[in-house]
């Protein structure tokens, strides 16, 4: 049966999943522990916790990720990401650079769990504001484009419109339906 302690741990795990947008887990055999305090300061504001693994597999599990025990082996170590997913993964893959034993085993994020080579490549994506300018000019683009096609229809019409009165004798207007 487990104790008190075990279920409250699982708990707070729980909540901790369900307040995250992702889920960073690392393996960090042979960390030392100044390393491990400096790379919880690196990472700032991404909660950073070394886990029992079955601990966090029975609270995934409550919280509906049944999936991530395949990255549950060996000691680990996970990044409860509240905030950009991006700028967390370039924080760990930057300190992996820095701290050799540190190694990004995969990730949970958006309800799909992510081996370590998709992780990794989150760290190679632009950051959010960079994507969203991006999409911003592309549509004022559009919009530019768009603005200009309909100045050039109406130019058109215009065009047609002078060349009609041109035809047409100042004196005479045409005669409407009816009139005779």
């Amino acid at each position: 049966m487990p104790s008190a302690e075990k279920v409250e741990k699982v708990a707070v795990l729980k909540e901790r999943i369900r307040g995250s947008q992702a889920l960073l887990l690392t393996e960090f055999r042979g960390l030392s522990v100044h390393d491990a305090t400096e790379l919880r300061r690196s990472l700032g504001e991404t909660g950073f916790s070394v886990v029992k693994n079955t601990l966090l597999k029975l609270a995934a599990g409550e919280a509906g990720i049944a999936d991530l025990g395949s990255l549950l082996e060996g000691p680990t170590a996970v990044a409860f990401v509240a905030g950009d997913p991006v700028s967390a993964a370039k924080k760990v893959v930057e300190a992996a650079k820095r701290f050799p034993a540190l190694v990004l085993k995969g990730a949970y994020l958006e309800g799909r769990v992510l081996s370590a080579e998709e992780a990794q490549a989150l760290a190679t994506l632009e950051s959010r504001e960079v994507m969203l300018s991006k999409v911003a000019g592309m549509l004022k683009s559009e919009m530019s484009r768009a603005a200009a096609m309909f100045q050039a229809l109406q130019a058109r019409f215009l065009g047609v419109l002078e060349a009609y009165r041109e035809k047409v004798p100042a004196g005479e207007a045409p005669a409407a339906e009816g009139e005779e």
